[in-house]
C-alpha cells in the first residue's frame, strides 16, 4: 500500500457504520484510523458545503480523499462533475468522487445472500435474485429493501449487513465503481 490514508468524506452515519467494518475485510491489513477513516456528514448539504473545506485545511501528507454521496435521482453527470470541480477548485484534484446509485440500500440488494444471512429471511431467491440483478436502476431502494425486511432501519441495517457483504457476488454498478475507485 503506498503511503498516506485514505479519508472518506461520506453523505451519512450508516455509510460509516458499513465501510468501518466493509473496508478491513476487503482490503486485508487495513486497520481504521491508521489506513482509512470514514467522516460522516447530516446528509447532502452538509457534506456540500463541508468537504471543499476540508479538501483545503487538511495538512496530513500521502492523504487521499473519496467523497462519497448517494445520488438520489440526480443527474450522476451533472452532480459528479460539479462535485470533481469542487475538489479541483479545493487543490484536490486527485480526490475520487463516488455517486451510490441510487441510494446506498442499493448496495444491499446488490448482494441479496447477505440480505439473507443478516436478516435470517429466504430473500435470495431466484425470482428475487432476477428482479434485483440491476438494483442501482430502483429510484428508492430503500423501499425496495423495507418490502423484503419491514423491520429494515438504516443504521441498524448497515450494522447487520457490513459483516456479510460480499464483493465477488455484490451485483450492484455502483458498489463495483466505489471498489475500483480505492
Amino acid at each position: 500500500m503506498t503511503p498516506g490514508r485514505v479519508i472518506f468524506l461520506l453523505e451519512e452515519r450508516s455509510m460509516k457504520v458499513l465501510l468501518d467494518d466493509l473496508l478491513p475485510r476487503l482490503f486485508p491489513g487495513w486497520v481504521e484510523h491508521q489506513h482509512f477513516q470514514c467522516v460522516p456528514h447530516e446528509g447532502k448539504s452538509d457534506l456540500e458545503s463541508s468537504f471543499p473545506r476540508k479538501l483545503r485545511a487538511w495538512r496530513e501528507p500521502g492523504v487521499r480523499f473519496v467523497v462519497m454521496r448517494d445520488n438520489d435521482g440526480a443527474n450522476c453527470i451533472d452532480l459528479k462533475a460539479r462535485y470533481v470541480r469542487l475538489c479541483r477548485e479545493a487543490g484536490r484534484p486527485e480526490t475520487v468522487v463516488r455517486l451510490v446509485c441510487q441510494e446506498l440500500e442499493s448496495w444491499y440488494l446488490g448482494d441479496l445472500r447477505a440480505v439473507a444471512e443478516a436478516f435470517q429471511e429466504n430473500v435470495d431467491t431466484v425470482p428475487l435474485l432476477r428482479r434485483f440483478a440491476s438494483p442501482d436502476g430502483f429510484n428508492n431502494a430503500s423501499q425496495e429493501l423495507r418490502r423484503l425486511i419491514p423491520a429494515y432501519q438504516k443504521m441498524g441495517g448497515a450494522r447487520k449487513l457490513s459483516p456479510h457483504m460480499s464483493a465477488a457476488r455484490n451485483c450492484s454498478t455502483s458498489f463495483q465503481i466505489f471498489l475500483s475507485g480505492i
